[in-house]
């Protein structure tokens, strides 16, 4: 709460008079009921989960293309199993002012930073935790001052500093370029903490102060291409990553997408060494106005493991309506004490779920 009244403080000294301006409240309610043939040890077989995001938003412009903006967007979650409570998160979701003028842009607060064109394996998910197969389309985000800059059509400049957990800072910058050939970007974080952290999607441990260095390029032609590369480097480990991604549509019915990933990873602790390779593929079939078909099959090579998922959804104005089919590893495969695995049925075994969203 301490952190909500410093932001409306902030935001309220930058300009006074701007609650009596541009004002938005909108909001997303979404409920999941869950089951699974894999049900822990003295567990329901049945999960459900009620969520509600509501965002207040303030914008003020003034004459001169000058922009003052502030978002706030709380997060009430609750877990269910079977009828009984046995989770509940409530937290801030974003948490944030701006100020834009001409070319320039500065924000300050819980913000979201997403970057990098792979769609499902995504090395470069630093920051965020965007997963295509979530239809809510949400993200977490960090506390962070981000500047951003253009200086021309073609190029955008970027830099942050952000606090993380320990309330330890840390630092980066981003550089995109957009030409004949395609998009390029170049993106560089250094971390100075020495907590255990979690690095793209697939969560790859850094224990250790170390630096980022990534860059990554978009081409869309006849078929649209797109690679990430990334090194993460500290005293003990080098960790380095390299994805390809292709999509293509098909034409026909009304045009069936395809897409494919690759990422291969090289990790070095020490004098120890391991290889890790990744393959993903997705299928996306419009049937008429409101529905949709998506199919994505991920593998993991040196586990051999593999992970299906079907969604049939319709999405309307307001509210969509997604039936979920997910075949994945049973706990047993995971060769881990079932104890440090998740309660949770979302994720093991084979898995149908029912989720309603409704946006206001």
């Amino acid at each position: 709460m301490c952190k909500v009244i410093l932001y409306l403080k902030i935001f309220l000294l930058l300009n006074p008079f701007l609650l009596s301006q541009n004002i938005n409240f909108k909001g997303q309610f979404n409920t999941i009921i869950l089951t699974s043939n894999d049900v822990p040890n003295d567990w329901h077989t049945h999960e459900s989960i009620i969520g509600y995001l509501p965002t207040l938003s303030l914008k003020k412009e003034t004459s001169n293309n000058k922009l003052f903006d502030f978002e706030w967007a709380y997060n009430f979650k609750r877990y269910y199993v079977d009828d009984s409570l046995y989770n509940n998160n409530e937290n801030n979701h974003r948490l944030w002012i701006r100020y834009s003028f001409d070319r320039i842009e500065a924000r300050f607060g819980l913000q979201k930073i997403v970057f990098g064109p792979t769609q499902i394996l995504r090395p470069l998910s630093w920051f965020d935790t965007f997963d295509l197969k979530d239809p809510t389309g949400q993200t977490k985000g960090v506390e962070a001052l981000r500047l951003r800059w253009f200086p021309s059509d073609n190029v955008g400049l970027s830099s942050w500093i952000i606090n993380n957990k320990l309330d330890t800072l840390t630092f980066g910058a981003r550089g995109e370029i957009t030409t004949s050939l395609g998009d390029f970007g170049f993106t560089y974080h250094k971390d100075p903490s020495k907590s255990r952290q979690l690095i793209g999607q697939i969560g790859i441990p850094i224990i250790d102060p170390h630096q980022r260095i990534a860059i990554d390029y978009r081409f869309d032609g006849f078929i649209g291409f797109w690679n990430e590369s990334a090194a993460i480097k500290s005293d003990k480990s080098n960790i380095n990553l390299f994805s390809i991604g292709a999509d293509y549509t098909l034409p026909f019915f009304n045009g069936i997408l395809i897409m494919t990933e690759s990422m291969y990873i090289q990790n070095r602790l020490k004098n120890l060494k391991s290889n890790q390779s990744f393959s993903a593929f997705m299928a996306t079939i419009p049937i008429g106005m409101v529905q949709q078909v998506m199919y994505i099959s991920q593998i993991d090579w040196e586990e051999d493991k593999a992970y299906q998922y079907l969604r049939w959804s319709s999405t309307y104005d307001s509210y969509s309506l997604n039936i979920i089919i997910s075949i994945n590893p049973k706990r047993k495969q995971y060769h881990l004490p079932l104890e440090s695995l998740p309660k949770s049925l979302s994720n093991f075994g084979t898995g149908i779920q029912f989720m309603f969203i409704y946006n206001h």
